[in-house]
């Protein structure tokens, strides 16, 4: 079984309670075994070899441990995700599949081996690899907190604290003030309504807090108060003194450089050396933590046990007790230096477009892996929202876009990584490798991480931009250069050197990493032929709402990418796979999609009015609604297309196939438009329905 759900939503507790109930109430008829996948260095080549590594308990140090027929395991496998933090490809979240597919197969076939597999992970996790699920690993999903199980959770919180606290809670949650997204959404989710209902009954949050937020703004709300309720209410700001050496103020810089370390050490867990070595470059911190050292052994890991953080498993390393805690701490800390690179004069220093120091602060914070959208979602969220009620919010997002955009332009050169004697993305790795004792990371693979960082930014910034009208001349990222006068790009094929660059971190490094912020993307006239943006073992590239305009995609791979509300008028897709592409809404007027693989892509409602579409495959596709008047569609496969409510007056079907023995026969009803359609004489396979209501012979 494969149990998944969104962050927050109880998965790692589920796997504890389970095991411990099985623990209690079927042993020795079941022995329950928790992995934390986090754990485990290295995914071998069988998961029986992967399971040795992982259990290390005195029953598994005999080699007979799982054929013994008087014992069965039940093995909770708790953060399938995590699997990929830790710098797995795709490819081999797959194989990990396969290996708990096959050892639940022979588990099945052998008399002396009764044992079972759960999976716990993020549903983000498994899109894209659906189909490549063993055929013996259900798929079930946490359900978000109904009504019913609120009240249970209620009933559970009044035996704790009384009716009345209880009651005003329930309150609150109906209060007409309190945001929808805070009744439907916030508050379904575990962590989060504990946190609401906590600092409600310390009277930390009020319903005021949230009027005119949004979902992100809200959570944003509850994870900042939470953070500042830990530190002050659950201590006081003396025992804090006391315990840590450090005022509240200091105590929160640590967390948030925490949160940055924990994500770039795969997000889980960090060294408290690297905390350690990466707070020495912050006076104020340094300062106290030196002072603090005369009175207490070990402040810093006093200081980080003041939060919800607790020892790793590995000696000398902490970690967070919910991921998403590290994740917000890491979004406020890269705000900070955001803030800052628009700030001239901060901290005594000047930053301008060519400031060596900002380029290596990028390397230094963005180059160690992909940006997650849980931290870019919080990141934008932070910037974008004064800390305070009537403070002044100090994004400056012209200067930070044109900071940003500056550092990509260099990057796409090559410029730091061939700086002597060392080049920055080198003194990246010589850092990490001594801070986490690893050589998972090389300096390409540190280079190309920083610069599509960057251009995630870049893309949050436009899209940002672009929705107000204040900023959309001003906030406009072009991937693949600024067109001139003649509307020709500066480096059309810009892109798609870096799609081919990002295979140093796998062959769907640049999709993995960039692919779900393409969304609104401006890539009109851009050269991406034979580009790979497929969800072959992942998500596919969202590029909804992307301008693809005149956009170059010969032989390009787009199977399973969005494409819904995209602009693809006059692009070249000749011999594109899109198969099962999402192309609802989008303007495909006058694209030349000849020899195209279109096999069960949607494109309901789609223009494609003038397209060429010669001897492309749409068997099985979804048309419905489509505007196909005037469509070259001659040898195209039809077989199985869903043609309902479909505009195709005056276009050529000349030796069109239109039904086949695997996808049957196209639909069409009486909505289905006909007038002037061109070359049905010399169709191949036409039905007899259609033969009949169209007046053939």
């Amino acid at each position: 079984m494969f149990v998944e759900a969104g962050p927050g939503r109880g998965k790692s507790v589920f796997c504890r309670m389970f095991a411990d109930w099985v623990w209690q109430n079927l042993h020795p008829v079941w022995t329950p075994v928790l992995i934390r996948l986090r754990d485990i260095p290295i995914v071998q080549n069988s998961f029986r070899e992967t399971l040795k590594n992982a259990v290390t308990a005195g029953f598994a140090s005999d080699d007979g441990w799982l054929t013994d027929r008087n014992t069965r395991y039940l093995f909770f496998l708790d953060g399938f995700d995590e699997l990929l933090m830790e710098g797995r490809s795709s490819r081999g979240l797959e194989n990990f599949l396969k290996q708990v597919g096959q050892f639940q197969r022979d588990c099945q076939q052998s008399s002396e081996m009764g044992h079972r597999v759960l999976i716990t992970g993020r549903t983000l996790a498994l899109q894209g690899i659906e189909r490549q699920m063993p055929d013996n690993l259900e798929r079930v999903e946490i359900q978000v907190m109904d009504d019913g199980i609120q009240e249970q959770w209620l009933s559970k919180w009044e035996a704790l604290f009384g009716a009345e606290e209880t009651s005003d809670f329930q309150q609150f949650l109906q209060h007409q003030s309190c945001p929808e997204n805070v009744k439907s959404e916030l508050s379904r989710e575990p962590l989060l309504l504990y946190l609401l209902a906590a600092m409600h009954r310390d009277k930390i949050l009020k319903v005021g807090d949230f009027q005119g937020t949004n979902s992100t703004q809200a959570k944003i709300l509850i994870y900042n108060q939470a953070v500042n309720w830990v530190l002050t209410k659950q201590r006081s700001k003396s025992l804090n003194l006391d315990l840590t050496g450090l005022n509240t103020e200091n105590l929160r810089r640590i967390l948030t450089e925490a949160g940055l370390c924990v994500v770039q050490s795969g997000g889980e867990r960090a060294p408290v050396a690297m905390i350690a070595e990466r707070l020495k470059e912050d006076e104020s911190v340094k300062e106290f933590l030196e002072e603090a050292q005369k009175r207490i052994d070990d402040p810093l890991t006093n200081a980080l046990a003041a939060f919800y953080i607790q020892q790793g498993s590995k000696e000398g390393s902490v970690e967070f007790v919910h991921k998403s805690f590290g994740e917000f701490l890491c979004a406020e800390r890269l705000k900070e230096s955001l803030q800052e690179w628009t700030e001239p004069g901060k901290k005594g220093r000047v930053f301008n477009t060519k400031d060596c120091d900002m380029a290596w602060e990028i390397y230094d914070l963005l180059g160690y892996g992909g940006l997650t959208e849980e931290i870019v979602e919080y990141l934008m969220g932070l910037l974008t929202t004064p800390a305070s009620p009537g403070e002044e919010n100090q994004f400056r997002p012209v200067e930070l876009f044109q900071r940003l955009e500056d550092f990509y332009l260099r990057w796409c050169d090559g410029e730091f990584i061939d700086m002597l004697p060392e080049s920055l993305p080198q003194k990246k790795m010589r850092l990490l490798r001594a801070q986490l004792k690893t050589q998972d990371l090389g300096q390409r693979q540190i280079d190309i991480y920083a610069g599509l960082n960057v251009m995630i930014l870049l893309l949050e910034l436009h899209r940002y931009g672009q929705q107000r009208d204040q900023l959309k001349d001003k906030i406009m990222f072009y991937p693949c250069g600024e067109p001139n006068a003649e509307g020709k790009l500066d480096d059309a094929s810009r892109l798609l050197r870096l799609i081919g660059y990002s295979c140093c971190v796998g062959n769907f490094g640049f999709v993995q990493t960039v692919g779900t912020f393409l969304s609104g993307a401006n890539l009109s006239r851009a050269d991406l032929t034979g580009a790979n943006l497929s969800g072959a073992y992942l998500i596919g590239a969202n590029l909804s709402g992307a301008d693809l305009i005149g956009a170059n995609l010969i032989d390009a791979d787009l199977s399973d990418a969005d494409l819904s509300d995209a602009d693809l008028s006059g692009a070249d897709l000749i011999d594109a796979d899109l198969i099962d592409a999402n192309l609802i809404g989008a303007n495909l007027i006058g694209a030349q999609l000849s020899g195209a693989k279109l096999n069960s892509a949607d494109l309901s409602s789609v223009e494609l009015l003038d397209a060429d579409l010669r001897d492309a495959d749409l068997s099985g596709a979804d048309l419905s609604s489509a505007e196909l008047s005037d469509a070259d569609l001659s040898g195209a496969d039809l077989s199985g297309a869903d043609l309902t409510g479909a505009d195709l007056r005056g276009a050529d079907l000349s030796g069109a196939n239109l039904t086949d023995s695997t996808f049957g026969e196209l639909e069409w009803d009486e909505d289905t438009k006909w007038e002037n359609v061109r070359g049905l004489d010399t169709a191949v396979n036409v039905p007899e329905a259609l033969r009949r209501q169209l007046g053939m012979q």
